[in-house]
């Protein structure tokens, strides 16, 4: 994910000096971070964004093209879990041109899929080739700046041009795919593969010593840890589609997903240098950590899983939706630069704070939908949600990597993996369990609505006679104008029922966000008042000694 940050306080002052190199020389290497960011960040968005366009032209079901989102997101999920390592061992140079090119060849090879399988191959392979591509991002960000630059404008810089990649894809793919289907979606990701080999080659990072780093323990490690996280992705991306409790193979798989975690734990646990210290992940502060991140990451799919997915039931098309995800990433890049302008290392928990305060505030904003919203209703919303992501991961993940460094550089690569854990397999898990959750109370919903529809209800019996009477100047079959007229009826209690099913689900997110407020003002109170408690007892003199006895 990042290079590792040489410690530097965040709060020493307004960074302003790049690390040995002008203004002019440090511009391409943030033109070449941006244009790697937006390949990878762009290529997850075409695939999640396409799902049914990619059905379409394969000839087959959106139920079985959603084995493409799965296929991508396994290596993105698991291959960064060995890619520090490799690069530390391998050296930097070699890393950056093997991994671009790999990713080239495959953006190149996706211009020949013709059915399911070639597809699904084809997804698997380029989250592998994708997975390098959010390193290269931050290290050409980070480069040319000085430690103290790199955590106060480098990482916000660079995280808002990763997060704005998946939301940008649902700007440009309707006019990438127009009349030609899903060949201009390929040809745009192969441009942006080519330009960003061609700034590989062209602008080299500084080299950076190697290390043998990669013991053959490790191995067994990353393959159980692997395959964990791989049953995870694929569970929670099928389950809600496959619905868990009807296919007993995601019981299964799930199940050995955890074995397989609990497995590897016990294997780092008696190593000398393990892969991951999980004894340190253990740790209160980290536990806390991880939950935070990972708490963040499910709430926020109330934005890349709830609006499309609900507007897309609403009959809303891709392109109506152009304008919501422009301005979601616009407020996402004001994010990034609130951070650049206040971010300081004792202000996390007020960043954290104000996110949910904009998340708490949106989501009750979007659970008085109805079915007559529309995109425009959810311009303020969705841009809130866009600039409360920014405010929280810049300050976590710098909290996170100075407890790392600060224990030592060996300690980075299980940062990472949290970071990883908590916003690749949080964003699947999210989604899955918003979708499960939408799809249990939809069905509520309609069962409800369904009772009120009967036939001795005047309401009813007049809403039908209405619709037979309109059916019937275009046919003279009454009995089959009064079944046209009730599977109407039928369909727009469909509709009802899922937008009921989502405002339910919005307004779960709403009250998860303000109790975990109310849990972080807690904890920061807790923390004020022992602080003040330590200062007392240390400002409190000692009692002097009685004066001795004179014989």
């Amino acid at each position: 994910m990042t290079s590792a940050p040489q410690p530097g306080s965040a709060e020493a002052g307004p960074p302003t000096a790049f690390a040995g190199m002008s203004l002019a020389r440090a511009l391409p290497f943030f033109c070449a971070s941006v244009l790697i960011g937006l390949a990878q960040g762009l290529g997850q968005g075409f695939v999640s964004a396409n799902i049914p366009q990619i059905a379409g032209d394969l000839g087959v079901s959106t139920t079985d093209a959603s084995w493409l989102m799965a296929a991508y997101m396994i290596p993105r999920a698991t291959l960064p879990l060995m890619l520090i390592k490799v690069r530390t061992q391998f050296g930097l140079r070699r890393f950056a041109e093997v991994s671009i090119v790999v990713f080239a060849v495959v953006a190149f090879s996706a211009l020949w899929i013709s059915d399911l399988r070639s597809a699904v191959v084809v997804q698997f392979l380029s989250g592998c080739a994708a997975a390098p591509l959010s390193t290269l991002a931050f290290l050409y960000m980070l480069e040319p700046l000085s430690p103290p630059a790199k955590m106060k404008y480098g990482l916000p810089a660079v995280m808002a041009v990763i997060l704005i990649g998946p939301n940008l894809a649902r700007v440009i793919s309707p006019s990438l795919i127009g009349d030609g289907g899903l060949a201009g979606v390929h040809f745009a990701a192969l441009g942006l593969a080519l330009m960003s080999l061609a700034v590989v080659w062209v602008l080299p990072l500084k080299p950076q010593p190697r290390e043998k780093v990669i013991e053959a323990g490790d191995f067994l490690s990353f393959a159980l840890i692997s395959f964990g996280f791989s049953a995870i992705v694929i569970s929670f991306v099928m389950g809600p589609i496959h619905w868990w409790f009807d296919a007993s193979w995601i019981g299964w798989l799930l199940a050995g997903g955890v074995i397989s975690l609990t497995l590897a734990v016990i294997i780092e646990l008696g190593r000398r240098a393990p892969l991951v210290d999980f004894r340190w992940l253990a740790t209160p502060a980290m536990l806390h950590l991880t939950l935070t991140l990972l708490l963040f990451r499910l709430v926020l799919s109330e934005q890349s899983t709830g609006a499309p997915r609900m507007f897309q039931v609403l009959g809303v098309a891709p392109s109506q939706m152009e304008s919501l995800f422009l301005v979601i990433c616009f407020a996402a890049m004001m994010g990034g630069l609130a951070c650049v302008a206040w971010m300081k290392q004792t202000r996390e928990p007020a960043f954290h704070a104000a996110a949910l305060v904009l998340i708490a505030a949106a989501t009750f904003l979007d659970s008085q939908a109805t079915v007559l919203t529309r995109p425009e209703q959810f311009l303020v919303s969705q841009a809130l949600i866009g600039f409360a992501s920014m405010l929280f991961m810049p300050p976590a993940m710098v909290m996170g990597l100075m407890a790392a460094l600060k224990k030592g550089p060996n300690y980075l690569l299980s940062f990472i993996i949290v970071f990883i854990a908590t916003q690749s397999l949080g964003g699947v898990i999210g989604s899955g369990i918003f979708t499960t959750f939408t799809t249990h109370r939809q069905a509520f919903h309609l069962a409800t609505l369904t009772e009120q529809l009967s036939a001795s209800d005047p309401l009813m019996q007049s809403v039908m006679a209405q619709g037979t009477a309109l059916f019937a100047t275009q046919s003279p079959d009454l009995a089959a104008d009064r079944l046209q007229t009730l599977s109407q009826l039928m369909t727009e209690a469909g509709r009802q029922a899922w937008v009921m099913a989502y405002n339910d689900a919005y307004f779960l997110t709403f009250l998860i966000a303000l109790t975990a407020l109310a849990v972080l003002v807690l904890h920061v109170l807790r923390d004020w008042i022992w602080a003040r408690m330590n200062a007392a007892f240390v400002a409190k003199p000692e009692p002097s000694s009685p004066p001795s006895e004179q014989s």
